[in-house]
């Protein structure tokens, strides 16, 4: 196993928020593992795959909700053999159809080494209490 430069890390977690913040679902989803698991603090429980925070997702466009910007800052990238940890705040607005809301968040990507790419295995995102 070889330890993932640190810029290939901030690369693959910018591709991530930059799909999320165009609400683009098929580039956002192809980032993560099918076995990829999710934990976000407003959902009753962990999501144990892809496939399920796809459907969820499916759910909130249904429902009109749309993401209008969403931007990264602070970040900071642990490698290891075999994969990385990014962790950065983001700061996100989103329309739905009660209106517009906005959220300053904490959000962790673990990322596994598969082949010449590095795709997301586990995302956990946190109230901002700063």
């Amino acid at each position: 196993m070889t330890t993932p430069d640190p810029a290939a890390v901030e690369a693959a977690a910018s591709a991530i928020v930059d799909a999320f913040a165009a609400t683009d679902a098929e580039r956002y989803f192809a980032a993560f593992a099918p076995d990829a698991t999710f934990v976000f603090h407003p959902e009753p429980h962990r999501l144990d795959d892809r496939a399920e925070y796809e459907h969820l997702w499916a759910e909130w466009v249904a429902s009109g909700w749309r993401v209008t910007s969403c931007a990264s800052s602070d970040s900071h990238v642990q490698v290891f053999d075999g994969g990385a940890v990014f962790t950065h705040t983001v700061d996100t607005s989103v329309q739905t159809a009660d209106g517009p809301e906005s959220y300053r968040e904490r959000e962790s990507i673990v990322f596994a080494a598969d082949g010449d790419r590095l795709v997301a295995v586990h995302e956990h995102l946190s109230p901002f209490a700063g």
